[in-house]
């Protein structure tokens, strides 16, 4: 097995998958930033072994984003074995096991965060996938979920399960199924999945500051971070946090050079997928301007550009 998880320098510091965030066009950013691992948005296994056309082309990727995991979630462990195959040949440098979704059209069809309801057939589809390809297999999870019934799943219950399986990586998203984005995330749940797991930790949830980070590294004793909201119009997060760990201090950008990085999100987003990939974009220009005197106004603008002018037009009126 080629596993470049065990090449990367610690603590790592990933792009986290998101669904309908994490294109090819802000990947490739966030790696100029210095993520270290790159996450596509999750495909459907289901998709990939049908050979759908629109879901290749979705999880395409850039070589200057690798290593670039495909994150994957279904519920059959026949489609995962056969899935995991496709993806190998498509390049992929890992593929992750979607066990921490809790948006509704994967819950309602039984997938992502409600397999840990399940922990047999999180069993099941672990080992399919791994024994389908030779690409370094990684799962991300929660910190808990309730069950239909009553009582708790928690993070170390999966991980417990499944711990003989030759995963490489866990990704763990420290808040509960029940509070998905908000409050406080449960750092407790990671650091005793540190105590039964050898392999690879990461923490994931509330890191929005790179003295975020280093408290979360410190608490867990994780190998990593994976950031998601945090990233949102700030791809150079990656950077910071490398920045302060280090040297206890880092930079932020000025207006000056937050435009710059959002014209260079436009012509890669222009580049890499033309007119739908200002499409995507206008999500991300929003998020950059968050904060600046009149964003308001701007973003009504941002959020129905068409083409690379307009974009150039909103910003030389607005930040000069």
């Amino acid at each position: 097995m080629n596993n470049f998880w065990t090449k990367l320098p610690k603590p790592i510091i990933a792009l986290a998958p998101m669904a309908g965030v994490t294109d090819t066009a802000f990947r490739q950013l966030c790696k100029a930033y210095g993520a270290d691992v790159i996450y596509t948005e999750f495909a459907s296994v289901d998709a990939l072994v049908y050979e759908n056309k629109k879901t290749k082309e979705f999880i395409g990727y850039d070589p200057a984003e690798q290593p670039v995991v495909c994150q994957i979630f279904g519920k059959k462990p026949e489609h995962f074995f056969k899935a995991v195959k496709v993806l190998e040949e498509m390049g992929f440098a890992g593929i992750d096991l979607n066990f921490g979704c809790p948006a509704y059209k994967v819950v309602r069809n039984g997938g992502g965060v409600t397999l840990m309801r399940d922990l047999p057939l999180c069993y099941e589809l672990v080992q399919a996938a791994c024994e389908g390809t030779k690409l370094p297999i990684s799962i991300k999870i929660r910190a808990s979920i309730k069950k239909q019934n009553a009582g708790v799943v928690t993070a170390l219950d999966l991980v417990d399960k499944i711990k003989a399986l030759p995963v490489s990586t866990i990704m763990i998203h420290a808040r509960s199924y029940e509070q998905p984005f908000d409050g406080e995330p449960n750092l407790n749940v990671v650091a005793e999945v540190r105590k039964i797991w050898s392999g690879i930790l990461l923490t994931n949830g509330g890191i929005y500051t790179p003295e975020n980070a280093k408290e979360v590294l410190e608490a867990t004793r994780a190998d990593g971070v994976g950031i998601a909201r945090g990233a949102w119009g700030k791809p150079w997060f990656f950077e910071q946090i490398k920045q302060y760990l280090t040297t206890g201090s880092y930079k932020t950008p000025d207006w000056t050079a937050i435009k710059q990085v959002m014209l260079k999100h436009a012509e890669i987003a222009l580049q890499s997928k033309g007119e739908y990939g200002l499409i995507e974009l206008r999500k991300h220009l929003s998020w950059y301007v968050k904060g600046f005197a009149g964003a308001s106004q701007i973003r009504t603008q941002l959020v129905h550009i068409k083409t690379l002018e307009e974009i150039k037009n909103i910003l030389t009126v607005n930040f000069n």
